[in-house]
């Protein structure tokens, strides 16, 4: 789960930042704490218990070990060009192929042939993997299977927590689990997308700078809010919740607030959280986790807002 822009306008330097959590603590060495290693990162991914960051093109891991998720092979602490952060593994992507590490329930920790060569995207949540290769949708773990569909022709691809979603020729594909009509691609999604991503039982997209959602409404995740239809530059599913980048550097979120991780539109009225959340702008990344977000700020501003 990791949704990144640039925001310097500056298209081959990605600015680097300070990583700042929030949500989620809950476990010994808790995500919620920052390693001074991962100061200076270009790239944050905040997973279900652990959180990525990628400095210098080395994946920094930190949260809970349990499963060793935050003991990063040799082969993620250089070369690297994307990551990912699962339930309790990462992913990396390296010269084209797929490094992963940590839980390996579904076998989401054993990287399959075709993954290890030809790669230009990843994507993961929670239990199963979803790679990009000429076009076409791989997927391992706890979900192999993917549709004829997107063989071929896709751009952007979003792994769930049991559902995928791909983006093609600006339309959103679904598959999977369908339980709370996550897969369900309501018509305005259909075309004019340039940005995907999928939670746990409910799906988001990006269209002409407004945020689309669908599936799961429980806290009011898939009721997008006046703040996230216009001026959006970057979206991210969390399991219950969602992220935004807007253009000025800013940063929204909304759905449950069970972890404090965003507001619950369900029933809170509307509310500025980052006002004491210490996610400041100028923000360059965001992304959501279980319970968690993570942005990549700039490190002069202040800690709160």
């Amino acid at each position: 789960m990791i949704a990144t822009v640039s925001l310097s306008g500056i298209a081959d330097a990605a600015p680097t930042g300070e990583p700042r959590p929030w949500g989620s603590n809950d476990y010994q060495q808790g995500q919620g704490t920052v390693p001074p290693q991962a100061f200076g990162a270009s790239a944050v991914s905040a997973g279900g218990l652990t959180h990525l960051a990628l400095k210098d093109g080395g994946v920094v891991a930190w949260g809970n070990n349990n499963y060793g998720q935050t003991v990063v092979p040799a082969a993620a602490t250089s070369g690297v060009s994307a990551i990912a952060a699962g339930w309790a593994h990462g992913l990396a992507l390296k010269n084209g192929g797929v490094i992963a590490w940590g839980n390996g329930f579904y076998g989401q920790n054993v990287v399959p042939a075709a993954a290890t060569s030809g790669i230009t995207a990843i994507s993961t949540s929670a239990y199963f993997n979803l790679a990009l290769k000429n076009g076409g949708v791989l997927s391992w773990g706890s979900r192999t299977t993917v549709p004829a569909t997107v063989s071929s022709g896709v751009t952007a691809i979003s792994a769930g927590v049991d559902h995928g979603l791909a983006l093609k020729n600006g339309g959103v594909i679904g598959w999977g689990s369908n339980a709370k009509g996550q897969i369900t691609v309501p018509a305005a999604a259909t075309s004019g997308v340039t940005a995907i991503s999928g939670g746990f039982r409910h799906s988001i997209a990006l269209k002409n700078g407004g945020v689309l959602a669908w599936g799961d409404n429980t806290y009011g995740q898939s009721s997008v809010p006046p703040e996230a239809q216009s001026d959006v530059v970057a979206i991210d599913a969390g399991y219950n919740h969602n992220v935004v980048l807007k253009a000025d550097g800013s940063v929204f979120a909304w759905g449950s607030n069970l972890k404090q991780e965003s507001r619950d539109t369900s029933s809170e009225p509307p509310m500025d959280m980052w006002k004491f959340s210490g996610v400041c702008a100028p923000v360059y990344a965001v992304s959501a986790g279980d319970g968690t977000g993570v942005a990549l700020v700039d490190p002069s501003a202040p800690q709160f807002c």
